[in-house]
């Protein structure tokens, strides 16, 4: 069960940088620093939110819950820290570190040959209060679909009144 549940969850996350370098290399800078509006992300804000995941959440989280348990919180994760960090890089270098960075977890997540019944492992989450090592990993793998939608809808809200009329069959315009 664990090594199914795991299988799922990594046939994601080992797709999501290259995904993202398919997606995002090359491209002129006005479709990878487009936004939906103040205070929305662009691509570019996207690739480094998922560079800092990589350092302070998902795998630092999974080895409290193995090694700690509910005894020792979560720190709290800055969900802004990609502004700090990623300031003055290249969008090329912040996919070659993106890449690098989740080949590393996932060699870790495969090392640490979780049992089924680790999945049910709590760990101290600092809003959530109790949460599983399942729901952690489950959370880890749907926060990379999310952002990839995020993605692709910026992108494609970009041309919102350049489609003209075709907007109406066009659902991601509207959302």
């Amino acid at each position: 069960m664990a090594s199914f549940f795991l299988d799922e969850c990594t046939a994601v996350l080992e797709r999501t940088p290259v995904v993202l370098n398919a997606m995002l290399r090359g491209l002129p800078e006005a479709w990878t620093s487009c936004t939906e509006g103040e205070g929305t992300w662009s691509p570019y804000t996207v690739v480094g939110h998922l560079i800092h995941g990589e350092k302070a959440d998902w795998m630092p989280r999974l080895a409290i819950i193995l090694e700690h348990g509910t005894s020792r919180p979560f720190p709290p994760f800055d969900r802004e820290a990609q502004f700090r960090e990623s300031a003055e890089r290249t969008l090329d270098e912040l996919l070659d570190e993106f890449a690098e960075r989740r080949r590393a977890s996932l060699a870790q997540l495969a090392g640490m040959n979780i049992r089924p019944e680790q999945l049910e492992l709590q760990g101290m989450h600092p809003a959530f209060g109790t949460v599983t090592a399942r729901q952690l990993l489950a959370t880890w793998t749907a926060h990379d679909l999310s952002h990839l939608v995020q993605v692709n809808r910026t992108m494609a809200k970009r041309y919102r009144t350049d489609v003209g009329p075709w907007a109406q069959y066009l659902s991601v315009m509207d959302r």
